[in-house]
């Protein structure tokens, strides 16, 4: 599946002025008809998913604390590290000693899943979830290892997966964005919008943005969607003289593809109005809604509001919705940093699993929690401080969890050592996980492709192979 940005076709081109000065909305009725880039597209092959909701826990989540038990870890924690460090990628301290998981392990559903104690409305949920043990990247840096999840490449600016995602499916609701991201980290090493960028595709795939890891998003507002001091039908005929300024601008100088994404955000920005400020206010939602997400909680008011928010849109026909979390690099005073962090996700978390699958909504979406890399089984504190201790990046195993449409329930896949240092068994990399979710979608990861610069490009590059051992 190959697609282009194609110029409007001369007969189109001229059209707006063939209507003088009546600009009327059906001009770009006719004008989108057959070439709207967002129109919802049939995949390669008969998939299983139709959207996708990320649950992006940035910084980096410690697996030995929270889902990978290992009993050797708690049996010689404080003792010497027993097995070599790269030091020239991996951080350690002559002083790190083995650091034993901060919370006690149980067995928890059917499946008799080892789970810490950290998550326990999550831990009633672990029958309906397929756990990856075996998760590897390239870096343990976070831009770098944020780069490789979010767009496939560390080191090269390209398209987001949301981007890759809509670009080959388009969307099932043309009033809402088709790729929304809520509350991204925009600042410092570790957030960028490159990281839900539409990159090299054309410019209606960029992720639209609400708010930001900083603002609480219950004050978090997509701004400038209307004007409450114009009627809808004054807006149309303003925006209209807009747009055909835009299009004689584009026959003039020759088709810009970032004048063409701005045409077209305007078209979207005004559709907006009818149904964006409907499906964000999760206050409509009854009490006993409200109460399953944790909102009106102290702990976990902002993520569930996140939560609520993902599932009114993917309820609404949103493909791609991806809900960040940061707080999660605990490098130092982990005992209580991660309590704190997996304390408000973890009713809103459980919640959102439930609603999904009250509402029929989990047949056919595609929920995946993970960061983008896991954390060290030795600590980083000076001279032994337990007080202050901390884990550090490792890039060579972390554990994340997908739920939903084609994957099995109840079900690990891969395995690390005994110290949770890194993979053994299973190993599936960034390429791999993301081969994986296009395939769900329907989409072969070799065929969804884009040609720029002379060579066609894809999400995976030239990597990547389709986990099938935990495919239904």
């Amino acid at each position: 599946m190959a697609h282009s940005i194609d110029s409007a076709p001369r007969d189109r081109r001229g059209f707006l002025r063939s209507l003088g000065g009546g600009f009327g909305s059906l001009a770009f009725a006719a004008m989108a008809a057959g070439q709207d880039p967002l129109a919802s597209r049939q995949p390669h092959f008969p998939p299983k998913a139709k959207r996708v909701i990320l649950l992006w826990m940035q910084g980096g989540p410690s697996q030995m604390d929270l889902f990978d038990c290992k009993p050797r870890l708690k049996k010689e924690g404080g003792q010497k590290v027993p097995f070599q460090v790269n030091s020239t990628k991996i951080r350690r301290e002559d002083t790190s000693l083995l650091l034993p998981p901060v919370a006690d392990f149980q067995q928890v559903g059917q499946v008799g899943l080892w789970m810490s104690n950290l998550m326990p409305h999550l831990a009633g949920k672990v029958d309906e979830l397929c756990w990856l043990r075996g998760m590897v990247t390239d870096s343990p840096a976070h831009p770098a290892a944020i780069r490789l999840f979010q767009t496939g490449s560390s080191q090269f600016v390209r398209p987001s997966m949301g981007s890759w995602i809509t670009y080959g499916l388009g969307t099932e609701n043309r009033n809402l964005p088709a790729f929304m991201v809520i509350s991204p980290m925009l600042y410092g090493d570790d957030g960028s919008p490159l990281h839900y960028s539409n990159g090299f595709l054309p410019a209606i795939h960029q992720g639209m943005r609400l708010g930001d890891a900083r603002t609480p998003v219950k004050n978090s507002k997509i701004g400038y969607m209307g004007d409450s001091s114009l009627s809808v039908d004054l807006q149309r005929q303003h925006l209209d003289l807009i747009q055909a300024r835009n299009r004689m601008d584009q026959e003039t100088s020759g088709a810009d593809p970032n004048v063409e994404g701005l045409i077209q955000s305007y078209e979207l920005a005004f559709r907006m109005q009818v149904q964006a400020p409907e499906v964000f206010d999760v206050m409509k939602e009854s009490e006993a809604t409200r109460n399953l997400y944790g909102i009106g909680e102290d702990t976990t008011d902002n993520f569930g509001r996140k939560c609520l928010m993902a599932r009114r849109l993917a309820e609404a026909g949103v493909r791609y919705i991806q809900v960040t979390d940061n707080g999660w690099d605990h490098h130092a005073k982990i005992d209580t940093t991660l309590r704190k962090s997996a304390t408000g996700i973890d009713k809103p978390l459980a919640g959102l699993l439930t609603d999904l699958k009250a509402r029929g909504l989990l047949e056919d979406t595609l929920v995946i929690w993970t960061g983008e890399f896991g954390r060290t089984p030795f600590d980083q504190s000076q001279g032994g401080d337990r007080a202050n201790a901390g884990r550090d990046h490792n890039p060579n195993c972390w554990t994340m969890f997908m739920a939903g449409a084609g994957v099995k329930k109840g079900f690990v896949h891969g395995e690390t050592d005994e110290y949770a240092w890194k993979a053994v068994d299973g190993k599936v990399h960034v390429h791999d996980l993301h081969a994986t979710i296009l395939h769900l979608l329907g989409l072969d990861h070799e065929r969804l492709t884009y040609r720029y610069s002379g060579r066609d490009f894809r999400l995976t590059d030239v990597y990547g192979n389709v986990v099938k051992q935990i495919l239904v």
